[in-house]
């Protein structure tokens, strides 16, 4: 399960926000870049501030509660070529069903329902990072490791070597708030994982 960490303009993409949601039993975070409707959408009900008219997720609301189905949880579930998927998981007259969405429809309506919102565990080890840990642990490590990567020169070493500084400055981005070039080096990552 995830929280709503924050909402935060990109500054390279006028109207674009990274949406970071983050674990309630961990610490990784995962950065989920949306438009600016959806991100108002989901702003204006976390801040509890009620439009003269209903919006749209506001509307879908509506329209599931006057038919009488529920909405247990959404799931963000895939992450295909940079692009994530969701799920609304519904359930009427005692049948459940799942509906395609994106994931910042499937949060926008969440918030309204007040249901759990989860990430898969794949989706998670993907494009989730941790934020930088204590100066001192991180020492620790390097030194530890250290020994290991004297000893090894071979063409796997280059590309441990490349994974870790992208680890880095991964960390480091999203300790910054800087959400969009945090998704970039998420993307980087994960073609340089998948061109094992």
């Amino acid at each position: 399960m995830v929280d709503i960490l924050g909402l935060s303009p990109s500054p390279s993409s006028p109207g674009a926000y990274a949406l970071i949601l983050k674990e309630t039993e961990g610490e990784r975070r995962l950065p989920i870049i949306i438009g600016q409707f959806e991100a108002q959408a989901i702003a204006l009900e976390l801040e509890g501030i009620k439009p003269p008219r209903p919006l749209t997720h506001d509307l879908v609301k509506n329209v599931l509660d006057t038919l009488g189905t529920t909405l247990s949880d959404v799931i963000i579930s895939e992450l295909r070529e940079g692009t994530f998927f969701a799920r609304l998981n519904v359930e009427a007259n005692a049948v459940s069903r799942e509906i395609d969405a994106r994931p910042s429809d499937a949060i926008a309506i969440a918030i309204r329902f007040g249901v759990p919102i989860y990430v898969s565990e794949t989706v998670m080890d993907e494009a989730a990072a941790v934020p930088e840990a204590d100066e001192g642990e991180q020492q620790i490590e390097s030194n530890t490791e250290r020994p290991k990567k004297n000893r090894e020169r071979s063409p796997a070493f280059t590309k441990e070597s490349k994974m870790e500084q992208l680890q880095k400055e991964l960390t480091d981005a999203i300790s910054r708030e800087d959400y969009e070039r945090a998704a970039r080096l998420r993307d980087e990552i994960r073609r340089l994982q998948l061109g094992d």
